[in-house]
């Protein structure tokens, strides 16, 4: 295969400069190659192989290193250990603004750029129209970049970029900025890249936006290779652990408010699930679900249960309150909602169990609680239920 990019063993410590001391440490260090003996490690012996044709996102959470492993991919810094070997013509959008003169007008910048990027004159002369036309940013084009809001630089840049039709596109994040209509158009052109033969790198918060274009991910956490794989795999993996670390989060902070002060959930079971960390459940089969919720003034709460797949998409939803029903008094202050969801018509795949305690009036959301579980089957329908159908003569 193709190889654009390899990256062996690659490690980033950033020295820590704050004395006198550690600064000469700092400096002799980098004198003589050696890796800073206080510091912060932002990227820790990655390894990595991009081939030509493939889409690869990274996710993790902020300040993972994801995009300090782009800045050494594309050698804005370099890197404390290891190397990276690049075989491709590259265009990076990495940081707003990048690459631009602020003082320069917009069509100034277009035609640094494009000749930094590696187009002729000529060249530039004969996509200028097209490239003026993705920017749509009208007559700003003659005025100064400092003037342009965040919205329009992005149009400019990615408006470049499609122009040149780099072998190895890479951007981080900088799609995130702009209207709704301007970002759909970057995720169609980039998907055309794509079927065209081209090469991508992207960094995004968003897993929807990383399923829709990537092949693979790479789920960077603390500077170290968590989970690398196909996406949607990876994509679901990362979207657990952010939603069980949330969750914990919460927890602790509502602890510390102190336990008797609000309507918290006490605990949120699914019956069969014999201890297993992740339960499984087959097509069919009945989800049998406990919500044992704490009421400090001994009203009796509303409970709500829903369903929600791994990558945050509701899928079903019930609120006590709304089908009159009442839960279960179990102590002073105890109670307990039972509920059955009959022949579960969920398709296989990965899902949580999401659950609410609100205030008697149905007013306000006090606690949550969520519990992962998987349904396994043998189909080959599509989406996230099974509706009774029969195809027709």
């Amino acid at each position: 295969m193709d190889t654009l990019v390899s990256i062996e063993g690659v490690s980033k410590v950033y020295p820590r400069v704050h004395k006198p001391r550690e600064r000469l440490q700092a400096f002799v260090s980098l004198l003589f190659g050696r890796e800073p003996a206080v510091g912060a490690r932002v990227l820790s012996d990655i390894n990595l192989d991009v081939v030509r044709g493939q889409s690869l996102g990274i996710i993790g959470e902020n300040g993972a290193g994801k995009s300090t492993l782009l800045k050494v991919l594309t050698g804005v810094i370099q890197p404390t250990n290891g190397r990276v070997m690049v075989h491709a013509k590259i265009a990076a959008m990495l940081e707003l603004g990048a690459g631009f003169q602020p003082d320069f007008s917009g069509m100034e910048n277009v035609r640094m750029k494009a000749s930094l990027m590696g187009l002729t004159n000529k060249e530039l002369d004969e996509r200028l129209d097209d490239i003026l036309e993705f920017a749509d940013i009208g007559e700003y084009i003659h005025e100064p970049v400092k003037h342009y809001s965040s919205g329009m630089v992005v149009r400019l840049g990615f408006a470049v970029i499609t122009a040149c039709r780099p072998e190895l596109l890479i951007t981080d994040e900088v799609l995130a900025v702009g209207d709704e209509s301007f970002q759909k158009k970057c995720i169609r052109w980039i998907q055309q890249y794509l079927e065209q033969g081209g090469t991508l790198l992207l960094v995004s918060h968003s897993m929807y936006v990383v399923q829709k274009l990537c092949q693979k991910a790479l789920w960077v956490h603390n500077g170290a290779i968590e989970q690398y794989g196909d996406v949607f795999p990876v994509t679901q993996a990362y979207l657990a652990w952010h939603e069980k670390r949330t969750a914990k989060e919460k927890e602790e902070r509502v602890k510390a408010a102190g336990d008797g002060a609000y309507y918290r959930i006490e605990n949120l079971t699914l019956a069969g699930c014999n201890g297993e960390e992740i339960p499984e459940f087959a097509m069919g089969e009945n989800l049998d679900i406990e919500l044992k919720i704490f009421s400090p003034d001994d009203r009796p709460p509303v409970g709500v249960v829903g369903v929600v797949r791994a990558d945050g998409t509701p899928v079903y939803g019930v609120v006590s309150d709304n089908e009159n029903v009442s839960p279960l008094k179990l102590a002073d202050n105890h109670y307990s909602f039972r509920l059955r969801l009959n022949d579960i018509a969920l398709l296989p795949g990965s899902y949580n169990l999401s659950a609410h305690s609100m205030d008697p009036e149905g007013m306000r959301v006090f606690d949550n609680r969520q519990m992962s579980f998987m349904v396994t089957g043998d189909t080959k329908e599509v989406g996230y239920i099974r509706l009774p159908h029969e195809w027709l003569d």
